[in-house]
């Protein structure tokens, strides 16, 4: 299965939707709470490249952006393709 992070805090409406859009499509993943854990904070802005906001989902190392994203990739079926691509590895 393709590695899924989701970089959230815990004040954030997007986060939650998000994680349970996750959750709904049966796709894992691992949270990283970027308001509890400095260090996280700091690999999330590695990690996305500088992203200001949250959420911000990396499947596979590659940042694919917002909630609104993965709405818009799954409806497209482009984050199938993501998680059939990471269960070939």
């Amino acid at each position: 299965m393709a590695r899924v992070k989701v970089y959230s805090t815990g004040a954030c409406p997007y986060c939650t939707k998000a994680k349970q859009l996750l959750q709904k499509w049966n796709i894992p993943f691992d949270e990283v709470r970027v308001d509890v854990d400095k260090s996280k904070l700091r690999e999330f802005a590695q990690v996305t490249n500088g992203a200001r906001t949250v959420p911000q989902i990396v499947i596979d190392g590659k940042c694919i952006g917002g909630y609104t994203e993965l709405t818009e990739l799954h409806i497209d079926g482009g984050l199938d393709e993501l998680i059939e691509a990471g269960d070939e590895d």
